[in-house]
């Protein structure tokens, strides 16, 4: 695999990331759920 390859690769995989983040923001929206993430060493809960 030529390094043209793996950066093509690691660019999708990235953009999959990316979308799936969106979508589950956009679950989070729809169901008034929280989300919960670390901020500064400790669990916080946001909502989107």
């Amino acid at each position: 695999m030529t390094q043209e390859d793996k950066n093509e690769r690691k660019i999708k995989i990235l953009q999959g990331l990316e979308k799936a983040y969106e979508k589950m923001l956009d679950f989070k929206r729809r169901n008034n759920s929280e989300v919960v993430v670390i901020r500064e060493n400790k669990i916080v809960k946001i909502k989107p």
